[in-house]
């Protein structure tokens, strides 16, 4: 009855919502019972534990302790509690790579990482967070980065690493905040970064396999999900590493680029979870980082492709993907209105490199205003308020780029329709000064309202 899936998932089902009640949480812990699970939770107690058919259970079970254990107060509990994982941990850490081949342990470091992604599912607080965060760091961090480098090609083991990283790393509920004396941030990203680039310049080496889904894509796009997990946790300094010579960010960025642009655009577009992954990591890189990320620091051909996935992702019908694209283009918009369009100041080499990638491609800012454009007047999207926003940004790049567009746009219409329709474009601008200040942004958006129910009357 013990190996029965079923059996089990009901069993931690009951189990969960008792433990995820405070008053039902602090009756179980007064159970015998569930003292003994919490002081015995082996595989000699458990033999589920040992069965592969059920390893996705271990994650809700260990989460469900940690639900309990973290109820309580004290760091001496928990250690308690963590002494047979960290038996575990200490085992691996024994073994010779040539080991780390072996089906015994890939399995006990698969079921360590699962069963640490549950607890780590468990923290909601900075106390609770703390007391994992000290266990972890720095003494098990070795296991992790020797795991993902000698067992790259081996998917049943990096996908969970790497889920339970993407778990670490996410600033849910303010559990990431360290005291602001303490480095732990900025040595978490460090460590985060030696995983990502351990993992993503082997990964990019290997052949392609018959399921390349599995044996790359998915791997990559959790690589991207911690990365942008990390990027804006607002738990790191960042200007620390340029200021004190520290490869780690620019290292971390440079190969999560390489492993993106290894995709084809066509197969982005295609899986799901890999497109989410993948424009919610530009969505961070072009709205955290763009004046130190690499993408202005690519050949003008490369950045092009970039700029052009942000597009055909604006054209998807996945409604948070495309408001996604329209935050990291808006943002893109802006930094050269800001400093190349309007700046005062001499240009940054960041804003130097934009300029030369849009001076050898004029027509990419203006296609962009034209795709969205023809979003907001012939569809029904749900997200109008995000895609007003990089509207305007580009309008405010050039007026002649606007005036072309509105052209265009008149030119494709019924001649009696024309004078009409150009009266509603007159009305876009209204009240709208040449700012991307909010109060100015806000006001362009309630235009582009009635603009769009004004152009689409009959």
């Amino acid at each position: 009855m013990l190996r029965c899936e079923d059996v089990i998932d009901h069993t931690l089902s009951l189990f969960q919502e008792l433990a995820s009640g405070y008053m039902t949480g602090k009756l179980l812990l007064k159970l015998e019972s569930t003292k003994f699970i919490i002081a015995n939770h082996s595989r000699e107690n458990f033999p589920f534990l040992e069965e592969y058919r059920c390893v996705r259970s271990r994650t809700n079970f260990y989460y469900i302790l940690g639900c309990l254990v973290f109820m309580e107060d004290g760091p001496v509990k928990f250690r308690s509690f963590m002494e047979p994982l960290l038996q575990v941990a200490v085992n691996l850490e024994a073994s010779a790579d040539a080991a780390f081949r072996t089906d015994v342990v890939k399995y006990a470091f698969t079921g360590l990482m699962r069963d640490l992604r549950g607890i780590a599912m468990a923290t909601n607080s900075r106390r609770t967070y703390g007391l994992l965060f000290d266990w972890l760091y720095p003494s098990r961090m070795p296991l992790l980065l020797r795991a993902i480098s000698l067992l790259t090609d081996e998917p049943e083991v990096t996908t969970p690493l790497l889920k339970f990283m993407s778990e670490f790393v996410l600033n849910k509920a303010q559990r990431l905040t360290f005291d602001s004396s303490s480095p732990n941030g900025i040595l978490l990203f460090r460590e985060i970064s030696k995983l990502i680039v351990a993992y993503g310049s082997r990964i990019l080496l290997l052949p392609n396999g018959t399921n390349i889904y599995r044996s790359k894509y998915k791997g990559i796009w959790i690589s991207l999900t911690v990365l942008s997990r990390a990027l804006c946790g607002n738990y790191v300094n960042f200007g620390v590493f340029e200021l004190y010579g520290d490869r780690a960010l620019a290292d971390a960025l440079d190969i999560s680029l390489k492993m993106t642009l290894s995709i084809p655009l066509s197969d982005i577009l295609t899986f799901k979870k890999l497109s989410k992954a993948y424009y919610g990591y530009m969505e961070v890189l072009f709205n955290n980082h763009i004046t130190i990320n690499s993408v202005l620091n690519l050949d003008t051909s490369t950045f092009v492709h970039i700029v052009t996935s942000l597009e055909s992702g604006l054209k998807g019908l996945d409604t948070g993907i495309s408001t996604q694209c329209a935050s990291a283009i808006d943002s893109l918009a802006a930094f050269y209105f800001n400093n190349i369009t309007a700046g005062d100041n001499p240009p940054s080499p960041a804003a130097l490199n934009l300029a030369r990638h849009i001076g050898e491609l004029p027509s990419l800012f203006p296609q962009i205003l034209k795709s969205l454009f023809e979003i907001i007047i012939f569809e029904d999207a749900g997200n109008q308020w995000s895609l007003s926003r990089p509207i305007l940004s580009l309008i405010m790049i050039s007026e002649q780029m606007f005036s072309d567009l509105r052209a265009q746009i008149l030119a494709s219409q019924p001649l009696d329709q024309q004078q009409r329709l150009s009266q509603c474009f007159d009305k876009l601008m209204t009240d709208v000064t040449r700012s991307l200040e909010p109060k100015n942004r806000d006001r362009f958006t309630q235009n582009l309202t009635t603009f769009r129910h004004d152009f689409r009357a009959k």
